[in-house]
């Protein structure tokens, strides 16, 4: 990777976004991006056009960005920055719309794209990354879901699976920060759970208010991520704990047991310890081996990894991940983090370092670079 040409063409092409009518702010964030995914890609591929890849790729940023914005503003005029507790509000016409995206000529996948992309404002980018498919494979599948549903009548709204697999994806969208869509996402659950007498309804619900609880936890004054076990306890919503323990609870006790309660099963577990060191990681592993049977997710799987690193020990962890692909997103920091739990500091500090160089979302680079440079401190010191 030639850094001094991605340097020397970084004004270049800032101008550029600018004079195509770019505000400066959003064409330095647009062209950031573009350099990561440089970075990323020309070392197997080199354009033959270094600059114009970075415009075109940028402007595109740019755009998704303007669209994911005015998707944006116009839902947190519906509704308020925090979402309350208690029965929702009159429906209005958003969740049915989620449904009628969910139209039965649609594959699955394929409907909870389209929903993401035309209801819920999300990019492309965003979507794929949900996925773990390249960005052009999702565009290719979103448009041929445009295609499909063009000709036929929306008449034929789509399942519940498929409508809380978008709602799901939405808040997960909305809690990273990078589009605040969370309270969207909990109303219209809201909406959906006083509608429809569903378990599965209501451990989505339990498991969006769990983890919303420990939102303003999450980051530090600098913005900075703060993990779950450093995360101040003192400053979780218990109120908000306590109606997602008491909806999961009156959902586990009918004996339907889907992916969302036992996803909700385990935040619950996390809300219920008073200290990290408390936490009941046992259990938590039990939860996430009852999670592997009902998705068979890489996804699922990675994070048991971190559970019996816990419980088991950080070799147990190393050996669980050992049998998972190593191009699973997040993997490589799951491995720096047992590498570090079991004392081999040199390991994790290189491994921190290579999966902040992969992370897309760049509070999430940050905390992994913070990560390896103390690690790398600590060795040089001790």
């Amino acid at each position: 990777m030639n850094e001094a040409l991605l340097r020397s063409l970084t004004p270049s092409v800032l101008g550029i976004l600018v004079r195509r009518g770019a505000d400066f702010a959003a064409a330095e964030d647009a062209l950031q991006e573009a350099l990561v995914e440089a970075v990323r890609v020309w070392p197997a591929d080199m354009p033959r056009e270094p600059k114009g890849w970075l415009v075109t790729v940028a402007w595109r940023r740019y755009l998704d960005a303007a669209r994911s914005d005015t998707a944006r503003r116009r839902r947190e005029d519906l509704v308020e920055e925090e979402p309350a507790p208690g029965p929702a509000p009159g429906v209005d016409d958003t969740l049915q719309l989620y449904f009628l995206c969910a139209h039965p000529a649609l594959t699955p996948s394929s409907a909870v794209a389209l929903t993401l992309r035309a209801v819920g404002g999300l990019t492309t980018r965003q979507i794929a990354q949900a996925y773990l498919v390249p960005e052009a494979t999702m565009a290719q599948r979103i448009s041929r879901a445009k295609r499909t549903v063009s000709g036929v009548r929306f008449d034929q709204p789509g399942d519940v699976a498929t409508v809380l697999r978008v709602l799901y994806l939405v808040f997960n969208e909305g809690y990273s920060g990078d589009v605040d869509l969370a309270a969207e996402a909990i109303r219209l659950t809201r909406q959906l759970a006083a509608s429809i007498d569903h378990p599965e309804v209501a451990g989505l619900l339990a498991l969006m208010l769990l983890h919303h609880a420990r939102r303003s936890a999450r980051t530090g004054p600098d913005g900075s991520l703060v993990p779950l076990a450093e995360q101040d306890r003192g400053r979780w919503d218990t109120v908000m704990i306590a109606e997602g323990v008491a909806i999961l609870q009156a959902a586990l006790a009918r004996d339907r047991l889907g992916e969302f309660q036992a996803q909700a099963a385990i935040a619950a577990l996390h809300a219920d310890a008073p200290t990290a060191g408390e936490t009941d990681w046992v259990q938590i592993v039990e939860w996430y081996d009852e999670l592997v049977r009902l998705t068979d997710s890489p996804v699922v799987r990675l994070n048991r990894a971190v559970a019996v690193g816990e419980a088991d020990g950080p070799r147990a962890g190393l050996a669980a991940l050992a049998a998972l692909d190593e191009a699973l997103p997040r993997h490589t920091a799951v491995a720096a983090y047992l590498h570090e739990r079991d004392g081999d500091l040199e390991t994790a500090a290189r491994l921190y370092a290579e999966a902040a160089r992969k992370a897309s979302n760049l509070a999430e680079r940050d905390h992994l670079t913070r990560r390896a440079a103390r690690l790398t401190q600590l060795r040089r010191t001790g």
